[in-house]
């Protein structure tokens, strides 16, 4: 099997879990580190023993011995980078959110277009746990009947430092958002993941806990109309002093009910007691696999899951099990969202 060598641009806060991710996988290098800061690329490669380090992401693509490149860099360097790493012949992951502006997902898909052969994947490690797979596919199955309403809601801190470490957090050039678009966009995904394509959204959002800090959203509210029918709400703040990280859903459907927080049903319910029976015991079986000892607890176990796919997806010449195109569609969501809050009206995809 050949020894498939990675690179990795951005050597901020996910780097660690993505390297660490790699180093599960059979036959798998990460041989170079690419960073703005030096000191950052030195820091994590003394660390890991990665011996190449850059502060040119071109240099980085331009050696020929490097399959696989991890963009983990700010939203909005990502799709110049993702478009160059594809046009060097590269396969990527990207890190969410793919890109905050339609112009920024243009670029990418464009070059993906023009390297159909290349694996292209955006990370969204969520949907490879097992919980989540499973709830996925009992919608789909249609155990909960037809699903009527859903409702997300995300509730988190980041605190005035945590903005002021990073000039681009917190502004609408460079993260393009914040609560959404960063904190609250695996849950998001999600919805897409549990639910089908979205029709239609409206939203608001505002500023309340972070005023003279940063320029962006930090609290938001969104209404959205599946292409099904069914109707859902999103609730995010990142200002929760009393909550630093929860979040939950509920989805009813004619047939049944669920609470699902953390990733983990709370409650649930059926208009037939054996099919509750059965639900319940299909959850009971699925085992959450922790998070890297270099993550947050709250990514969940699902990078090194994805990674995986995506080295095998490179191995045996197939689709990564998260495409980039399907993780475009989340980017195009938020973008949305966004746009409807400027707007005050619905926005329809």
């Amino acid at each position: 099997m050949k020894q498939i060598h990675c690179g990795i641009i951005g050597c901020g806060v996910i780097a660690p879990t993505h390297i660490e991710s790699y180093l599960r996988v059979p036959d798998v290098r990460v041989k170079y580190l690419c960073d703005l800061e030096r000191s950052k690329a030195d820091a994590l490669g003394d660390k890991y023993g990665i011996p190449y380090r850059t502060t040119n992401y071109i240099e980085l693509l331009s050696d020929p011995e490097i399959d696989v490149v991890s963009v983990c860099t700010d939203h909005a360097s990502h799709a110049e980078i993702v478009a160059a790493a594809l046009d060097h012949g590269k396969h990527v992951v990207c890190e969410k959110c793919l890109t905050s502006t339609a112009s920024g997902l243009q670029t990418m898909l464009a070059a993906r277009k023009r390297h159909p052969e290349l694996v292209f994947s955006g990370i969204f490690q969520h949907r490879c746990e097992p919980t989540n797979r499973v709830l996925r596919q009992l919608i789909a199955d249609g155990r909960f009947g037809r699903v009527l309403s859903a409702t997300l809601y995300v509730s988190c801190l980041r605190t005035d430092e945590y903005y002021l470490a990073d000039a681009w957090r917190g502004t609408w050039a460079q993260e393009g958002g914040s609560v959404l678009i960063n904190q609250s966009v695996h849950h998001f995904d999600l919805l897409r993941f549990f639910l089908g394509e979205v029709e239609a959204v409206a939203a608001k959002y505002d500023n309340l806990a972070h005023q003279g800090i940063i320029e962006t959203e930090d609290t938001i509210v969104i209404a959205l109309r599946f292409r099904s029918g069914a109707l859902a709400t999103v609730a995010a703040t990142s200002g929760s002093r009393s909550v630093t990280w929860r979040s939950g859903y509920t989805i009813t459907g004619t047939e049944g009910f669920i609470e699902y927080t953390d990733f983990v049903p709370s409650y649930l319910n059926f208009t037939d007691p054996a099919r509750k029976k059965e639900i319940e015991k299909a959850f009971a079986q699925c085992k959450l696999d922790e998070a890297l000892q270099v993550s947050k607890g709250y990514y969940g176990g699902g990078h090194p899951a994805q990674i995986a796919d995506i080295i095998d997806a490179v191995r045996n010449h197939r689709a990564p099990y998260v495409t980039g195109e399907d993780a475009a569609e989340t980017a195009r969501l938020v973008i949305a969202c966004y746009e409807a809050a400027r707007s005050g009206k619905w926005v329809t995809l």
